[in-house]
């Protein structure tokens, strides 16, 4: 194996490796996302996707070359020479392996460098993701507790406005009480002066009629004084 497809080998080793890492279950997106938030990789953002489009390049080159290795000895011209010397058709099936051998590891590195790409993309996706879902649970469930809060307060003063109502028409109740008992009162007060009233018009026809009968007296009195004076007059 030349020097070129011994990295590619080991490129693609890394590759399943890093694949891997990345997919396993118990290391959450989050903590993915505080890794690739370390300053070694902020200081190679600038020259990542460089770095990946220039990888991307030269793994489809090598695929390319081992494509075009793979038909030039599969095709039927190395056959029939092989057929002719036997050590050729061993040469051959030898160059047809190494060529589809560096094929198969071109062709997987390609994949499993746009697969693991794809992974880190979605790692932190998914934690831009968990973080906006938490973000969004924790406004809801202020929400749910500034709902549940209003709730409460609407009740407790549902209830203060009952108790207020309640605590009027108490009132109010004691009003009316004390309204018909000053109106019984009154009546009772009204007829009072209505029988003193009565009282005194009787007193003051009792009055005249002893003035009256005063009077009358008095008149029959003088009368009877005036009368023995009359008779001594006629005497002499």
């Amino acid at each position: 194996m030349t020097l070129q497809w011994t990295a590619v080998a080991f490129f693609l080793y890394a590759e399943v490796v890093a694949n891997v890492i990345l997919c396993i279950p118990f290391i959450s997106a989050k903590r993915w996302r505080q890794v690739f938030s370390w300053g070694i990789w902020n200081w190679l953002s600038p020259y990542w996707n460089k770095c990946f489009f220039t990888m991307i390049m030269v793994l489809i080159v090598l695929f390319l070359d081992a494509l075009r290795e793979v038909q030039k000895y599969s095709g039927p011209e190395p056959m029939q020479d092989a057929k002719v010397n036997p050590n050729v058709y061993d040469h051959v099936h030898m160059k047809l392996f190494r060529a589809q051998r560096n094929l198969y590891i071109s062709g997987f590195s390609l994949f499993l460098w746009l697969i693991m790409r794809r992974v880190v993309t979605l790692l932190n996706q998914l934690a831009v993701s968990s973080e906006n879902s938490a973000a969004l649970q924790a406004q809801m469930d202020n929400m749910t507790n500034a709902v549940k809060q209003q709730e409460e307060d609407n009740k407790m003063l549902r209830q203060a406005r009952l108790d207020e109502e309640k605590t009027v028409a108490a009132k109010n109740q004691q009003l009316k009480l004390e309204i018909q008992k000053l109106e019984s009162q009154l009546k009772t007060a009204e007829s009072a002066v209505h029988r003193s009233q009565a009282e005194v018009e009787a007193m003051k026809r009792q009055a005249k009629g002893l003035a009256q009968e005063y009077d009358r007296l008095l008149t029959e009195h003088h009368q009877l004084q005036n009368q023995p004076s009359a008779s001594d007059k006629k005497d002499l």
